[in-house]
């Protein structure tokens, strides 16, 4: 078994004249926590919908525990083991977070419609199971006995809080989380860093991060990528990507990469 669990392969991405990923390699090793960062529009939110298959790739291949990945639908590469969340949260608002959950688990449910119908006893114990992992899930990132609300109704942090729960209701081992902190005042943001690392320390579940807070980036990621207009310009620990000057002219400008830090 190789130690990386994604291996991205020169792998490019092209809308029309826009290159949106050009000819990227990247690994990330198993339960890591990983982070991909880069100015806006620099590629980083596409990298991820190739991961999911939400786009198709250009050029390139995209392995994942040793089998492609890239050129199969979203919901194959789901039952393989890679989930996410969004930058935008994307919740069924309408539904109860309860319901949310229970919906992250329909990659591997196996009952039918006509199952359900007749109302079996297979369907029926399927369904208990179902909600017994989704109260756990619950439990696990701190909604316990909140499950009967609409999902709506809840805070902003609790609502990140539950995309991941519904993430994770599908047995991801590789999550990619989009700007987990956005929005967030302090104390939530730091509730969620320790959050993730929860889920790699008790769950061994691997994960890969694009997040704009650089205090969130230095203080919890193992090794870092940049990107910029689609390319590679960096990698490495956070120490090195923080003095980089290529990657200090990418956010800030070249007029300030010969005094300046990544601000912290």
């Amino acid at each position: 078994m190789s130690e990386n669990i994604l291996e991205a392969k020169a792998i490019k991405k092209q809308f029309g004249g826009l290159v949106a990923v050009n000819t990227l390699d990247f690994e990330i090793k198993r339960e890591s926590i990983s982070s991909v960062i880069g100015p806006n529009g620099a590629g980083k939110t596409t990298f991820f919908n190739c991961i999911t298959g939400f786009y198709q790739l250009t050029e390139g291949r995209i392995l994942f525990d040793g089998r492609r990945l890239d050129g199969r639908q979203t919901d194959e590469i789901t039952r393989m083991g890679v989930s996410r969340t969004f930058q935008n949260i994307r919740l069924f608002n309408n539904m109860t977070v309860m319901e949310n959950v229970m919906v992250g688990q329909e990659a591997h449910l196996k009952s039918t419609w006509w199952g359900a119908i007749l109302n079996l006893p297979s369907v029926v114990k399927e369904n208990e199971e179902s909600e017994e992992r989704a109260r756990e899930l619950l439990n696990f990132v701190g909604l316990k006995g909140q499950g009967d609300l609409l999902a709506t109704n809840l805070p902003y942090g609790a609502q990140r809080r539950l995309e991941i729960a519904r993430a994770l209701a599908s047995k991801p081992k590789l999550l990619l989380l989009d700007e987990p902190t956005a929005g967030m005042n302090p104390k939530e943001t730091a509730e969620t860093t320790d959050f993730i690392r929860k889920l790699r320390d008790e769950l061994g579940i691997t994960i890969l991060l694009i997040e704009h807070d650089m205090r969130v980036v230095m203080g919890i990621s193992e090794r870092i990528t940049v990107l910029d207009y689609g390319k590679k310009i960096a990698e490495g620990l956070p120490h090195d990507i923080q003095n980089n000057t290529q990657v200090i002219e990418a956010y800030l400008g070249r007029g300030a990469a010969a005094s300046a830090t990544i601000d912290l």
